[in-house]
């Protein structure tokens, strides 16, 4: 799958990805900005300003100018804010690139910040963090965090608190901007039909305007722990709903590919351990699901489900067997196989669309400023053995960095010391 990486003359990292049958082109703007950016007073401000920049620009004073254009189009355009970055990106027929490419540079480098639009985003956002936190399956993973991280960037909520929210002013989104928004640390990503000669120069053009000032970093994250830990949130659910996890390693970590073949022997797929044991064995739970989250300097690995209030203990024990038999046991060459061909499957299969290609390519730039193709990642893949994942299970299943939370009708953890813990 080919694509091309440039640094314009002012900085600014251009990642082009052409797929000349595909009908479609995806404008993808990310920058190293994120949670992990903020301090304890600004927390949320990260989330609120990706908010902001849909609400008006000096040549769209208006959302709905913004809006309009792009529905008049028929594109498809959202944003995201993550712990480590934030993007920005509009999806359209190849023909209308020229306007995606000029909205979406619009709205990331000359956004308005209005006083009366920040206040009545306020509320916007704090809905949002009102509807999560009302739906255990999700917040369960705020749980998760905050016991992980504690009171640093990684264990806060990325969208912030309420009163935080209330707080925020046009200052300190212009501040927080300065800070981070710089060419320096955005990557603009181009994938689908274009027209590959001239698409540096539109780009170079489009984002001209662009801060190229030093760029803020971001706090190390801090990580201690001899011991498992539990954390608990008391709520009136119909079911339980736990994230399992143990503290592993960054995405610049060799082991990377064992641990994709570790995660999916484990977690991932209908015919994965976890999903046969609690669901087809048991019939504990609806889902249950395992993933690696590797960021630049730590990484944890985590398994979720929503089990039945009354066998709480049954399916924390039957995770956490399953983790213990990885130790202990080689994984049967079959189903090493299996795994390898399920991750190879799945990883062309998610780069079918442009954006998805966008994303793709994008995450690795701005995460590790450096890109392995799909071929390459599944190559790496298939050369681990049953002795690797072994060895890695060793390696990350230990006491000292097991973790749980819990949503559900536990007032504390105190009911789980008994179990919670690997032979």
């Amino acid at each position: 799958m080919k694509f091309s990486k440039t640094i314009l003359p002012n900085g600014l990292r251009l990642i082009t990805v052409p797929m000349p049958d595909n009908p479609a082109v995806t404008v993808l703007v990310m920058v190293e900005a994120g949670s992990k950016y903020e301090t304890k007073e600004i927390s949320g401000l990260s989330h609120f300003l990706e908010h902001m920049v849909f609400k008006g620009t000096t040549k769209r004073p208006k959302a709905i100018d913004i809006s309009r254009e792009l529905d008049s189009i028929g594109a498809n355009y959202n944003a995201f804010t993550a712990q480590e970055f934030t993007g920005y990106y509009a999806k359209s027929a190849s023909r209308h690139l020229d306007t995606v490419l000029d909205i979406v540079s619009d709205m990331y480098v000359d956004p308005l910040f209005e006083e009366a639009e920040i206040t009545k985003e306020k509320g916007v956002i704090i809905e949002e963090i009102r509807m999560y936190q009302d739906l255990p399956q999700q917040h369960v993973h705020d749980i998760f965090m905050e016991l992980l991280y504690g009171d640093q960037p990684a264990g806060w909520n990325v969208a912030g608190t309420e009163a935080n929210v209330k707080s925020f002013g046009r200052g300190q989104f212009t501040d927080y901007r300065g800070k981070n928004y710089v060419s320096g640390a955005t990557t603009v990503i181009v994938a689908g039909s274009f027209d590959e000669p001239t698409i540096g120069k539109a780009v170079e053009k489009a984002f001209k305007k662009i801060s190229s000032g030093p760029k803020q970093g971001k706090a190390v994250v801090k990580e201690s722990q001899s011991a498992p830990q539990v954390k608990t949130e008391f709520k009136e659910t119909d079911q339980t709903h736990i994230v399992i996890g143990t503290r592993t390693f960054s995405l610049f970590d060799d082991r990377i590919s064992a641990m994709h073949v570790l995660s999916t022997v484990l977690g991932r797929g209908m015919s994965s351990r976890l999903f046969s044991k609690m669901r087809d064995q048991l019939g504990i739970c609806y889902y249950v699901r395992t993933e690696h989250n590797p960021f630049t300097d730590h990484g944890f690995l985590s398994i979720s489900a929503g089990l039945d209030n009354s066998r709480v203990e049954e399916g924390v024990k039957g995770i956490l067997t399953e983790c213990d038999r990885l130790k202990t046991e080689l994984v049967p060459e079959t189903e090493i196989k299996k795994a390898k061909d399920y991750i190879s499957g799945t990883t062309l299969l998610d780069l079918e669309t442009s954006e998805s290609r966008a994303e793709f390519y994008g995450f690795q730039e701005v995460l590790k400023h450096s890109i392995e193709y799909p071929e390459e990642i599944i190559k790496k893949v298939n050369a681990v053995t049953a002795a690797d994942v072994r060895k890695l299970a060793q390696e990350i299943f230990v006491n000292e960095g097991l973790n749980m939370a819990v949503v559900g009708k536990f007032k504390d953890g105190t009911g789980f010391t008994s179990y919670f813990k690997f032979n």
